[in-house]
């Protein structure tokens, strides 16, 4: 179906972007054969760093006049495989298109490229008293494209939402090499079908992103984060399902279980303040107003120790949430570590059912004896459970995955209401479990929205589709 990068193509890219951003030879390509799901890796024939929509629309006119897969890539740094090129062909690399154009003061809205880091965005809007809130937690090298691409939420998205609410406007190249602008500086718009909403999410399957308006508020002025830990798992969980039973919106509530604490404080070689705790809840406040923060404070704190938490601790200075933060934001890397094979999952169920998902995880856990970690966004519904591997024989490894996942994981997750994924996309990891989740008549949709932008398949190939 495709064809392969030859000399002409490659002398046709020289001239595109020139020279020294066209990679070749496996050392260079090396760092753009993967992400961050463990064991997939790729190769790719050659690998282009492009600097604006131009060249990136001339690369895609080659693509197609030559049948070429592209695959496009921001950071690396998901977790569905989705800038893998598994087809091969051309990695097109976003990552020297890193700027921030502009800071719209008056309008609230900042235009940045796909390839600035998040964080980054994050410190120069505060800088100027505005807030970008949506914040995952691989934020200092994540970028901005990427976000876009899968969709991106994070803490504290229980009060603030998740990238798509913060999307305004979006310059992107098709397949066919077209520059197309979607959507405009403007909070209302229903001009025609929503193209905007349609790419974001779309894993880098219909267009690439090249410029991106967003929506900025007013920086809080207020804030505080509470540390709580718990003797029991299921207290914990259900603290969160009571919490927002009583109407209380936190910016974030992340829920942490022990094994997960432990192996992010053997990570950072730093103790963890409640490191023996069954599970801790970390949640975030903020407004504008004192009053109003400290009622919520002290309701949230209530719950809490009714539930039966051990201690309520409270941070309100930026190195102390800066500590608690670190061992959330470093879980992933520290399981990584802990068991090189594991299997990720990133389940979403309604915010009131999350106890009924990490009880039922539990049971799996215990049914099959293997160790599973949960950790999350509990405050928007949205767990990541990973399946570790540790010590296990391979074989009975390689039975087990398709049991506890397929079966019983993703299956409790359905029953409950959830989807297989919140965040972190379908890419090539979870492809194989799409029609449990989607009707063949939504999949029939989902495929022929992509034929209408890529009829010939050369964007992305591989990825939420068989």
């Amino acid at each position: 179906m495709y064809r392969k990068v030859g000399a002409g193509i490659v002398a046709a890219l020289h001239l595109i972007v020139g020279e020294g951003n066209v990679l070749i030879g496996n050392e260079k390509m090396e760092p753009y054969t993967h992400d961050e799901v463990v064991g997939l890796h790729a190769d790719p024939e050659i690998v282009v760093k492009a600097a604006s929509a131009e060249q990136i629309s001339e690369i895609l006119k080659l693509a197609q006049q030559e049948r070429v897969p592209v695959t496009p890539r921001g950071a690396g740094t998901g977790l569905s495989g989705g800038a893998v090129p598994v087809c091969g062909g051309i990695v097109l690399s976003l990552e020297k298109m890193n700027r921030i154009p502009e800071i719209d003061r008056e309008n609230l809205m900042v235009t940045v490229e796909p390839g600035v880091i998040t964080g980054e965005l994050h410190r120069t809007v505060e800088a100027e008293g505005l807030f970008y809130p949506p914040d995952p937690a691989s934020l200092d090298t994540c970028s901005i494209g990427g976000n876009i691409a899968e969709g991106s939420g994070g803490p504290r998205a229980v009060k603030y939402g998740v990238t798509k609410d913060y999307v305004c406007s979006l310059e992107a190249v098709l397949p066919s090499g077209e520059i197309v602008t979607c959507g405009r500086k403007l909070v209302k718009d229903v001009t025609g079908y929503n193209l905007t909403q349609l790419l974001i999410g779309s894993e880098g399957t219909l267009a690439v992103v090249t410029k991106i308006i967003l929506r900025v508020i007013p920086l809080p002025k207020l804030r505080v984060d509470l540390l709580v830990p718990f003797d029991d798992f299921q207290a914990a969980a259900d603290t969160v399902s009571d919490i927002i039973g009583r109407r209380i919106v936190p910016a974030a509530i992340e829920f942490m279980e022990r094994d997960a604490i432990l192996a992010s404080e053997q990570f950072l070689e730093k103790e963890a303040p409640y490191h023996d705790a069954e599970a801790q809840l970390l949640i975030q406040l903020d407004d504008n107003h004192q009053e109003a923060i400290d009622a919520d404070f002290e309701i949230a704190g209530e719950i809490c120790l009714k539930h039966g938490a051990r201690d309520v601790l409270v941070a309100k200075d930026r190195p102390t949430r800066d500590r608690m933060w670190e061992v959330r934001r470093q879980i992933i890397p520290a399981l990584k570590f802990q068991s090189p094979i594991n299997h990720m999952q990133d389940l979403t169920v309604p915010r009131a059912k999350i106890g009924m998902l990490l009880k039922g995880i539990k049971e799996i856990a215990r049914k099959h004896s293997v160790r599973i970690v949960c950790f999350g966004h509990a405050g928007d519904g949205n767990v990541h459970v990973n399946t570790l591997k540790d010590s296990m024989p391979d074989d009975r490894w390689q039975s087990l995955v398709p049991i506890v996942v397929d079966e019983e994981i993703y299956g409790l997750t359905l029953s409950l209401g959830g989807m297989l994924t919140g965040e972190h996309g379908i890419g090539v990891t979870r492809r194989r479990y799409l029609p449990m989740a989607l009707d063949d008549a939504q999949i029939k949709i989902l495929r022929g929205i992509k034929a209408v932008f890529d009829p010939n398949g050369i964007l992305n190939p591989g990825k939420i589709f068989l």
